[in-house]
């Protein structure tokens, strides 16, 4: 089994601020790269911004300023994200830089190799917003973009690059039917083969650059520029160095650029329902066209609805994470985000529905819990002797050998005191389907459970220490699996917890989470 782990977002256009909804998206990739290190792997994990194309072209001419000043300003606040969202991001890449530029001109020259670029004058409904061509079945009953339904479509009519995207409609339904979790989840799967089925038309991957001169220039034609969503996709390999991908020395090196291509691609991608086609289909044709292993896994996520409707810049709805974390704090915002907002479908987003569930299960759950049982036992002065030692940052040598592809040997390696084995192996169900929700949810019924096990054995009436200690210990047990099992979720908590419920005399700390008053309005 491999311990080398990749996992990328996609890249944010940076048009405006952040929005929860790509919010939503890093999180859940942070909390499955959090999950891959606890078992021990090394990981590479990828985001960035997206900064040329159409859009960005107009955005900064009218506000007046070139079109690189103007992504810099946005390319900070999304790269702010890591620290405000604690993200374990070991990379960040922006398609300005200068490596990628190069690596986006060297991808174009192996699909020109490969007879799959060529030219041609044609003529295209095409949405900004999107920064794609639209077909009329795609299109409202208004014939808009059903995406950005404010915005009139343009019609593109100039001599452009092509990619023949026709030539991959065998090779990609093959991929699609050798490997049937490749697309999560099966709906989108099935969604993006039907697609591919009813036939592939060749798109255009370039602009005059007379015309729109903010992009990637063409090799040896500089009266073109590269097509935005060419140029993008590629960020997925060279921000690990391609086309250098020189191996690391066996000593081992730190994460760097320039050496991790043949370490860590492929990798899994994580994007939302409207990156479909460009994700599985476009990037896939693209990667085979230029001789390079597709893609591990393409995780397909739903989007934030608010009352209703998606969240989006273009209808000015959307809410800035920066301020959910100002006024909640990171690790509510992240559980609220992993917890309430489903994987892989729409759910809806309200103030009312995050503290809701803030009270419920973080402060009246977990927190409650932590809270009652380490204060018992300060008081009642109660030693304890727990541990935990299923999962570390590094893998014990006794549990390497265990570990096995696609499933983890429980036997010997769990906690001492309680040795719940259901607890374990229903939690890494729920993650090894990506089922973020249930698999709080198992941690939230073992805290509940503990919570009706101290209301039957009444701890606060016993007098006698030691009767005490056999209903505290085990509970206290119970929290400090729960604190390891949280980290991929609320890595701050988690923290807090092992280092509380570690020590040998536990005493009550600060509240977690601070009950919010009902008062407070939106």
């Amino acid at each position: 089994m491999s311990n080398k782990f990749y996992i990328t977002t996609t890249l944010p256009y940076v048009n405006s601020d952040p929005h929860i909804g790509f919010a939503a998206e890093i999180v859940k990739a942070d909390c499955i790269a959090r999950w891959q290190a606890l078992q021990g792997k090394e990981i590479f994990f990828n985001t960035g911004t997206d900064e040329h194309g159409l859009k960005i072209y107009r955005k900064a001419a009218e506000a007046g300023v070139d079109p690189l000043t103007y992504c810099d300003g946005f390319a900070a606040k999304f790269k702010g994200l890591k620290e405000v969202l604690n993200l374990s991001v070991t990379n960040f890449i922006r398609t300005t830089d200068e490596h990628h530029v190069k690596a986006a001109q060297e991808f174009w020259k192996k699909c020109d190799a490969n007879g799959d670029i060529y030219k041609k004058t044609y003529q295209v409904k095409y949405c900004v917003g999107c920064e794609l061509e639209k077909t009329d079945s795609e299109l409202n009953e208004a014939g808009r973009c059903p995406l950005h339904p404010n915005a009139d479509l343009e019609l593109i009519n100039e001599e452009n690059y092509f990619f023949r995207f026709s030539k991959y409609q065998k090779p990609l339904l093959e991929l699609y039917e050798k490997n049937l979790d490749f697309v999560q989840p099966r709906e989108r799967l099935n969604e993006i083969k039907a697609f591919v089925a009813r036939g592939l038309e060749d798109f255009s991957i370039s602009r005059l650059a007379s015309k729109m001169p903010w992009g990637v220039s063409v090799p040896g034609d500089e009266s073109q520029v590269m097509y935005v969503w060419f140029d993008a996709l590629v960020n997925y390999i060279s921000c690990l160095g391609w086309p250098n991908n020189t191996p690391r020395p066996s000593t081992g090196t730190p994460l760097d650029r320039g050496d991790l291509f043949s370490e860590f691609w492929p990798g899994v991608q994580v994007c939302g329902k409207d990156n479909l086609r460009q994700q599985t289909a476009m990037w896939q044709s693209m990667l085979m066209s230029a001789g390079l292993p597709t893609s591990k896994q393409v995780l397909v996520f739903g989007f934030i609805t608010a009352d209703g409707q998606k969240m989006s810049k273009s209808l000015g709805n959307v809410i800035n994470p920066y301020d959910l974390v100002a006024k909640y704090g990171v690790d509510a915002t992240r559980y609220f985000l992993l917890r309430e907002i489903k994987p892989f479908t729409d759910s809806d987003f309200s103030f009312e529905k995050l503290e809701t569930l803030y009270n419920a299960e973080l402060a009246n759950g977990i927190g409650n819990l932590a809270a009652r049982v380490s204060n018992l036992l300060e008081k009642n002065q109660i030693e304890t002797n727990l541990s935990f030692r299923l999962f570390t940052s590094v893998i014990p040598s006794e549990v390497e050998g265990s570990l096995k592809d696609g499933e983890i040997d429980f036997k010997g390696f769990l906690s001492d005191a309680r040795n719940d084995k259901q607890l374990f192996k229903d939690f890494i169900a729920k993650m090894d389907e990506y089922a973020f929700d249930e698999a709080i949810g198992v941690l939230i019924k073992k805290a509940a459970d503990n919570d009706v096990f101290l209301a039957e054995k009444k701890p606060w009436k016993m007098e006698d220490k030691e009767d005490i200690k056999k209903v505290l210990e085990p509970v206290a047990q119970d929290i400090l699996d729960i604190a390891y099992l949280l980290a991929p979720f609320m890595p701050a908590t988690s923290e807090k917890l092992i280092k509380q419920f570690s020590e040998k005399q536990i005493k009550k700390g600060e509240s977690l989470f601070p009950r919010l008053v009902a008062e407070v309005k939106k």
